[in-house]
């Protein structure tokens, strides 16, 4: 039965910086007996995207063997699952907010491109990501199925959804979503609520275990809402962090149990895909 680890944690000044201290967050994981473990979104550096500003485009990386050496050498070591969120720069001019899994042999699996990109006052995506190209892939790893998806993502239930037709039994969801001054104390606790039960809904719906990690801290002007979380398939939650504290948020996944709910609970089966040809158009006219 593996055993999931999300690090809850806030940006440490660099990227040198905040390598360091998720390299220490892993180990710490693995010596509480993670077998798979999850960083926030981005967390190599702050969440830059409150701004535009070109002088942010220093934070992204090719996704290669300089990059991922370290954490290939760590997964090996302590036979662990890694699942990390990158900016990456596919070309000069072309990024993307991206995540990458690597097994507990210290392979590389692949990657995963958020295909959901905001555009808000304080969240400035499309400044600097284009969407994702990559569908939503499985991964197989020792421990177990797993897709990724990132942030906005969570909101769609079409990503989800991909995730477990293709087979994933673990969706992973590194997340930076906070509070902003003038909207938290009207609607603050409303729109975390929101994001909980909009998120425990796919757990249900897909037959899945479901774990979004995000950010604490205040960047100004947001205020990172914490509140990390790994749900069951019934959409129990098993362990939720706090709004505001570093946490290494652990939960036992019992993929045996989830395989016996499938049968009982047969969502997939009974999808009426003769019916659904309209959901690839952006609206329906009467």
């Amino acid at each position: 039965m593996p055993k999931l680890a999300l690090l809850q944690s806030r940006d440490y000044g660099s990227p040198e910086a905040n390598k360091t201290q998720h390299l220490e967050l892993i180990a710490n994981a693995v010596k509480q007996g993670a077998n798979i473990i999850c960083s926030q979104e981005l967390f190599l550096s702050n969440y830059f995207c409150r701004e535009q500003n070109t002088d942010n485009f220093q934070y992204a990386q090719k996704i290669d063997k300089s990059l991922l050496a370290d954490y290939q050498i760590i997964a090996k070591e302590f036979n662990c699952v890694l699942a990390l969120s990158f900016f990456e720069e596919a070309l000069n001019g072309v990024y993307y907010n991206s995540a990458v899994v690597i097994d507990a042999d210290g392979s590389y699996l692949g990657k995963y491109r958020k295909m959901h990109i905001p555009q808000d006052p304080y969240f400035e995506e499309k400044f600097y990501f284009s969407p994702g190209d990559l569908g939503v892939p499985v991964f197989e790893t020792k421990f177990g199925k797993i897709s990724v998806i990132i942030c906005w993502d969570q909101w769609f239930p079409e990503s989800s959804r991909l995730a477990c037709l293709a087979g994933a039994e673990i969706i992973l969801v590194p997340t930076a979503i906070g509070w902003l001054p003038d909207e938290k104390t009207e609607l603050g606790r409303a729109q975390q609520h929101a994001w909980t039960q909009v998120q425990l809904g796919q757990a249900v719906a897909n037959s899945c275990y479901y774990a979004a990690v995000n950010r604490v801290g205040i960047e100004d002007p947001i205020e990172f809402w914490g509140h990390s979380f790994i749900s069951d398939f019934y959409g129990q939650t098993l362990a939720q962090a706090s709004d505001d504290q570093e946490e290494i948020l652990f939960a036992d996944l019992d993929l045996s149990k989830l395989r016996e709910h499938r049968q009982i609970w047969p969502f997939l089966r009974d999808r009426r895909i003769d019916s659904y040809s309209d959901l690839n158009k952006r609206t329906i006219e009467s």
